[in-house]
């Protein structure tokens, strides 16, 4: 297969799982496996995609952006005081990102440990959907700071590939009261800036791999990754409102043992 055929079905990988609780981390390690395409080149492609994904969410949610932009804004998830909760929830991540960044990727980005935390992160879930606390947030609007805390806490537990940054997420919207379909708009809301940061840093580490050769596959799998990732926001946003994140869950511990045993 040609570079472009690949940068067309991973862009489709990453736009369909980089917010759903399945880990698109995970998955485009695995996708990149077994199509033959690895090294330094296929390693900042995969990062570079994410901003079409992370384009998808500011159009998707344009409106909660727009809010954050209300500098009169005094109570719920809008101005200062939106910015402030959305800080609170990503400098965890940042933070602890900085710190273990290097360690990661020597260490944790292969198939055995992918295969181990999609496994657990799938038990996880399924324990949660069990136990999780009676809903006393329907929107957005009404988080508060010690959710959003929580939430950022949470969220450093995806910088173990395989985990999934949507599904830590959510998960800890849940545990917080949070009804699933706003637990689910807060991740996506709060992925933008800890992903943007972590994409753009690992870009300055590694532009200097790529030559004018890559200008079209990267430039089609960041369009392929926007309109996919766009896609699969909505379609599970709507399915929120009628199922669980159990199928989310059975689906991670089904393809945990294929990960490990098949991809090597």
């Amino acid at each position: 297969m040609g570079l472009i055929g690949i940068a067309i079905l991973l862009g489709i990988v990453e736009g369909l799982t980089e917010f759903l609780p399945v880990s698109s981390t995970g998955h485009l390690i695995v996708a990149g496996r077994l199509l033959g395409f690895t090294g330094p080149t296929s390693e900042t492609f995969e990062i570079f995609i994410q901003l079409g994904a992370i384009l998808a969410v500011v159009v998707l949610e344009r409106r909660v952006f727009l809010d954050l932009l209300r500098p009169r804004a005094r109570a719920g998830f809008a101005g200062p005081r939106g910015c402030a909760l959305l800080m609170t929830t990503t400098v965890p991540a940042l933070l602890a990102g900085a710190l273990v960044h290097d360690w990661i990727k020597d260490n944790l980005f292969g198939p055995a440990t992918v295969a181990c935390a999609l496994f657990a992160g799938g038990i996880v879930i399924l324990v949660v959907e069990k136990v999780r606390p009676r809903t006393t947030v329907v929107s957005v609007d009404e988080i508060g700071f010690g959710q959003a805390l929580a939430i950022g806490l949470f969220q450093c537990l995806s910088l173990w590939p395989g985990v999934s940054r949507s599904g830590a997420t959510i998960v800890g919207g849940l545990l917080c009261g949070l009804e699933r379909r706003t637990a689910a708009t807060y991740s996506f809301v709060a992925a933008v800036p800890v992903m943007a940061a972590a994409t753009l840093y690992d870009l300055m580490k590694s532009w200097s791999h790529l030559g004018a050769q890559d200008i079209a596959p990267f430039a089609l799998g960041f369009v392929v990754a926007f309109l996919s990732a766009y896609a699969a926001m909505r379609w599970f946003v709507a399915l929120l409102g009628r199922l669980t994140l159990r199928p989310f869950a059975w689906y991670r511990i089904l393809i945990a043992p294929a990960v490990y045993f098949l991809v090597k």
